[in-house]
């Protein structure tokens, strides 16, 4: 149900190995909708060791992870959309972490006051976490170039120059997101809708600690920490389980994509169930720049739409989830058609 596939054909030059690899990711794509892809080259810092290295943030003091904070959760800090978003009680989400933007690795667009899509990144100081900026902005970058090169095997299956997307990701603000999901205590459910938390899983009552939802972005690239608890939702509505396999990364396509391909790719809804250990992961969330116009693609059979900015789309997608809810008003729509 969920294929695993080696990419390392992908970062080569045109070749037969190349093209059926690209095959083996549309199919993905338009089925499951999810992958766990290997080979990845070099360059690209991945495994458990590199993960452990960027996890250290969660061992900071409190009051240097204060620092961090997003407005929503300390009004005297400026930034809205990047930053710490600590854990929350009552929801189906359970989780804490931080959303960092291109800006880590030196990249991306300047900042525009009136946009919180492209404030910088809040980071911890270097005296206190030694070592791990430079560590999140080379995993950034090899992010980016992995996502890339999806991209434009993606292009390719869809009959497209494998270049056709580049133009739409030049300053592009994809996330880097690391997130801590911690035993969940007993003053966590207080409030709850018990029918949003709690779900049967293998025939036992278990609880989420992050809710079921579509990403918004065009792809996103998950490092897992070993423990389980990641699931798809099938063809058939049931809850498919994405084991974490070592040295791959779990990939799921987004609601960009499925929207700009007018449903021919699939953007999968997923969750996380809890379990009696702490997990831990790094998605990476691969997005366009904000000013990005998204239009039907010159593709046969796709469902035309409204064209619209990704910015519109993106923020109307993110203040749906409990870290951005309220936060609505602080970024009306820049383009005449806002994402549903």
């Amino acid at each position: 149900m969920i294929p695993s596939i080696d990419i390392a054909p992908l970062f080569d030059l045109a070749s037969p190995a190349r093209a059926e690899t690209d095959n083996r990711v549309m199919r993905a794509a338009e089925t499951s909708g999810f992958m766990a892809v290997t080979g990845l080259p070099a360059e690209v810092p991945h495994g458990p060791k590199v993960h452990a290295a960027l996890l250290r943030l969660f061992g900071l003091p409190e009051n240097e992870k204060r620092k961090l904070y997003r407005r929503k959760f300390d009004p005297a800090r400026p930034n809205v959309y990047r930053g710490w978003f600590p854990l929350q009680n009552g929801g189906s989400t359970y989780k804490e972490g931080i959303d960092m933007g291109p800006d880590i690795a030196g990249q991306g667009p300047a900042a525009d006051p009136a946009d919180p899509l492209t404030e910088m990144t809040p980071l911890p100081d270097e005296a206190a976490l030694p070592g791990w900026r430079p560590a999140a902005a080379a995993y950034y970058r090899g992010m980016e170039l992995t996502g890339r090169t999806l991209m434009r095997s993606i292009a390719r299956g869809l009959g497209l120059a494998e270049e056709f997307f580049d133009p739409y990701f030049k300053n592009g603000i994809s996330t880097l997101r690391l997130i801590r999901y911690p035993v969940r205590p007993p003053e966590s459910f207080a409030g709850a809708d018990e029918s949003a938390i709690y779900v049967t899983h293998r025939g036992k009552r278990r609880h989420l600690i992050g809710g079921a939802h579509v990403d918004s972005g065009f792809v996103t690239l998950l490092a897992q920490d070993g423990v389980e608890g990641l699931q798809a939702r099938g063809a058939g509505k049931e809850w498919i389980d994405v084991p974490p396999i070592e040295g791959s990364l779990a990939v799921n396509f987004g609601g960009l994509l499925e929207r700009w391909t007018g449903g021919r790719i699939k953007a999968t809804e997923h969750r996380v169930i809890g379990h009696e250990r702490e997990r831990r992961s790094i998605p990476f969330f691969y997005e366009p720049r904000v000013d990005a116009r998204v239009e039907p693609l010159p593709i046969k059979g796709a469902a035309r739409f409204q064209p619209f900015l990704y910015g519109d789309h993106l923020w109307a997608a993110m203040t749906k989830f409990i870290e951005f809810r309220g936060l609505e008003v602080l970024r009306p729509p820049k383009g005449k058609q806002a994402a549903e």
